[in-house]
């Protein structure tokens, strides 16, 4: 296990190198104690002082934190995922008596009480107060403190959306309470769920049940994504669900893909624009941020429309494009397209030449649009 913990961390160190760690030590009154976290900042923090961050929390810090932030820091530099404030707990010593839970409601007692309020009333306010957060959260524990973590969402109003459970060690009726949750919820959740094959018996024989159990729920607000890892042990499953958990997460967030274009955006019966519209605002609207089209997904919408011949989907495309890279080429393109394949030749020519001054993009540039301009000019003996 502690090879495996030493090989995670080396791979993580050049990705980790990158990002900002920031370690600290916070007054609880709620503890009475001090408590160490660990706090990493997006790559461009400090450089783009008006964007706001997810927020997760990892339980376990003291050997969760790097994983979850790695993968993490990982991850958004693809922009497979947001940008991310990724905190870890240090739980050296502490972690069952953080996680307690008495014997007759299953509920936190004690120190479980009194540490359940420090993350949602004291680090969470803390975390806020100091840092640019949006109002997107997830939470990661690993078996007593993945049982932990959700007793955040049997709140009426949970503080977190998204539940990384990894190889839980559930509290009897917990799974139960934690079905019924999920069936009434009314806003978005997301639930994540992982053993292995060689986890501890007792442990993997109730995450199975657990899992038929969640396969019931039919409820929209809910995305659940179960692993079961071929040959993973109790520890060894960590380094497979975390990536697998991120993706499932941040699956709407993830640029286009060969088979989004090819299952979606090829249909007929599907607007190409209103699709891309709907996917950003799907992605600003769940977590929190504003996130400006990509050019790629621009790209895959105007090759969907080239090979479909929808044209008139050029005119939205368009103004879309006028908004998220203004000043470049890509909605006077976009427009000439529209008005080249609706029979408007002569003002396609006149759009063409208005790329003149514009700045490149992709593969457009002055001799590329000039070129096309020319091209109706001769056909047309303008």
């Amino acid at each position: 296990m502690i090879k495996k913990l030493l090989l995670t961390a080396v791979l993580m160190c050049p990705v980790l190198s990158s990002a900002q760690v920031i370690y600290e030590t916070i007054p609880s009154a709620k503890l009475q104690e001090d408590r160490e976290i660990k706090i990493q900042l997006p790559r461009d923090y400090e450089e783009n002082k008006e964007k706001t961050y997810p927020v997760a929390i990892v339980l376990d810090g003291d050997y969760l934190f790097e994983p979850v932030a790695g993968m993490i820091d990982y991850y958004s530099y693809w922009e497979d995922i947001p940008e991310m404030i990724v905190v870890g707990i240090n739980q050296d010593g502490t972690r069952q008596q953080d996680a307690a839970y008495d014997q007759n409601r299953f509920l936190p007692e004690k120190q479980g009480a009194q540490f359940f309020e420090f993350l949602g009333m004291e680090l969470l306010k803390r975390i806020d107060e100091k840092y640019r957060t949006s109002t997107f959260r997830i939470i990661v524990g690993h078996d007593f403190t993945s049982n932990f973590i959700n007793y955040y969402l049997l709140k009426p109003d949970p503080v977190f959306k998204g539940y990384i459970n990894l190889s839980p060690d559930m509290a009897p009726e917990m799974n139960k309470r934690i079905t019924s949750a999920l069936s009434s919820a009314e806003s978005k959740k997301w639930y994540y769920l992982a053993t292995g094959s060689e986890d501890i018996p007792q442990l993997q024989e109730n995450i199975l049940a657990f899992n038929n159990q969640l396969q019931t729920i039919d409820n929209d607000m809910v995305s659940y994504k179960f692993d079961n890892f071929n040959g993973a042990t109790h520890y060894s499953l960590v380094g497979k669900a975390i990536p697998s958990a991120i993706e499932g997460i941040f699956s709407v967030f993830r640029p286009i893909s060969s088979k989004d274009y090819n299952e979606v955006l090829l249909q007929t019966t599907v607007s190409p624009t209103a699709y891309l519209e709907e996917k950003y605002e799907s992605i600003n609207n769940l977590f929190g941020i504003e996130k400006k089209i990509r050019l790629n997904d621009f790209m895959a919408v105007h090759h969907a429309i080239e090979k479909t011949r929808r044209w008139d989907e050029y005119k939205e495309l368009s103004k879309m494009a006028a908004d998220n890279f203004p000043g470049t080429m890509l909605a006077t393109y976009f427009e000439a397209r529209y008005e080249e394949e609706t029979g408007n030749p002569k003002k396609a020519m006149r759009t063409y030449q208005n790329a003149y001054g514009q700045e490149k993009i992709a593969f457009l540039t002055v001799d590329f649009m000039l070129e096309k301009a020319n091209a109706i000019k001769r056909d047309f003996g303008y």
